[in-house]
Order: structure tokens, then sequence, then C-alpha cells
């Protein structure tokens, strides 16, 4: 699936900024924070600064959009992996500002949105966002029933294309989901040094729910310092997820 990154159920990754502050413990081995301090850089904490990059970089996805359209095969994009988008600091604040128009650009690409921040979603979302742009999804972070109020309480309420939610690292039994609200979950075992583990009987849980409620899931792996997959957990992946039809932004471009 992926093209330009080695997250599996995405095409490409794009980062309005690096940097974030750990808030839950689903944060606690922040691969991102790993990597920015393995290149020597640390924007990891309330008080710190964040990476911002130039026009050459958010000139990118007008590519990828560019290309999309010409293969006319939509493309995913996850936004982003290395910041929170709804983090309340003011160097993300002013990044999310360019990111819609960027995105509303860009017709031919669905922008997925991924937060811990789901009570800062809806405050922070465009003026003109209605019942949502055509080619965004929402997703929030759910590593155990203690944050089901992520989704439950805030993204299940938001009007979007496609509400997903983030499972992993899979740190607890998630059962309480409001799964008729849901189009599709991701549920990923942590890796690397420090791992924690998890169990084969909540992927079990959670993709018996999503079949009886027609929700598309994603078994991405278990929990190890290198992770495998299970075949037996594979279930409806993202490459049977319905296309987005992004009526408004395809019909502007």
């Amino acid at each position: 699936m992926s093209k330009d990154t080695q997250i599996a159920w995405t095409d490409h990754t794009f980062n309005i900024a690096w940097g974030c502050s750990k808030i839950s413990p689903g944060c606690k081995n922040c691969y991102a924070d790993t990597l920015s301090h393995r290149w020597g850089l640390d924007f990891w904490d309330e008080g710190k600064n964040r990476r911002t990059f130039g026009a050459k970089y958010w000139s990118e996805p007008l590519a990828w959009n560019v290309k999309a359209q010409a293969d006319g095969v939509r493309q995913r994009v996850f936004c982003s992996s290395m910041c929170d988008v709804f983090e309340d600091h003011p160097t993300i604040d002013a990044e999310r500002e360019k990111l819609w128009p960027l995105i509303r650009q860009t017709p031919w690409l669905d922008w997925q949105l991924l937060t811990k921040r789901a009570e800062r979603i809806a405050e922070n979302l465009p003026a003109d966002w209605g019942s949502g742009y055509g080619n965004v999804w929402l997703g929030v972070s759910v590593e155990s029933g203690d944050y089901e109020w992520r989704f439950n309480e805030h993204l299940a309420h938001i009007p979007c294309q496609v509400r997903f939610v983030s499972y992993e690292p899979a740190l607890g039994p998630v059962t309480g989901l409001e799964w008729a609200k849901l189009g599709w979950i991701i549920y990923g075992g942590e890796s690397g040094k420090g791992y924690r583990s998890d169990q084969t009987d909540w992927a079990r849980h959670v993709k018996s729910r999503c079949a009886e409620f027609g929700v598309s899931f994603f078994y991405k792996q278990g929990a190890a310092f290198r992770p495998g997959t299970d075949p037996t957990l594979d279930g409806a992946t993202i490459q049977e997820f319905p296309q987005s039809v992004a009526l408004d932004f395809q019909q502007a471009a």
C-alpha cells in the first residue's frame, strides 16, 4: 500500500511540523520522539519549539495530487506522523491554518488526520467545514478502553467523510466504541526497544465487532521488538475501503 513511507496503511506522510508533548500511556515510547533525538533534535515537550518547513516541502502534496489525477487513482496522506495536528501550541496552530487550503487544493488526496487531542478537533476545524471536507478522514488514537472517550464523546459527533480509530499501540482491551459511527480501525501492537505486550484476543474481539457493524479492519501487527503479522487476523484491509468522493473539491479542480 505505502509508496514513500513505512507506515503500512497510507501512501504518503506529510508533517505540518515536528514536535509534540506526551499526554497518555500510548505516548511513552513515541517513535517520532525517538527518531528526532536520534538525529540530535529536541522538539518534545510543551515548552519546546516545533520544527517547521518551507514552501518547497509544502508544495510536495500538489505534485502527488497531479500524479494521482493523471493515474486516476486516489492517494492517501497521513498527516502528521511527527506531531499532533490539533496540539495546543502556537506553532502548530499557525501551521494548521496553512493545511486547510492545501487540502482544498488537492482533491485527489485523501488526508488522514490523526490526533490524541480529540477534545480540540471541533473548535479547530475550518469555518467552511460544514458536513466535512470530502477528502479528509478524521481519526483518534485509542490505546485502551480508558481512552474510548476520544471517539465516543468527541469524534463520533463530528461530521466527516470517514471516522477512524488507531488502536495502536494496543495497551489494553477496547470494547465500548460506538461502532456504528466508525468507518475504519487500525490494530497495532507496540514495537521496538521496551515494547509493551498485547493480547491476541484484543485484536480478535475488535475484528469480530467490525464484522458485525460493517467497519473496515486493518491488522497491522502484534507487539514484538520486530513484529510480524498474523494471517488469521487479516480482515477487511484499507485496500478494500471505499474510495472517498471529494465532490466539492473535484468539481472545482
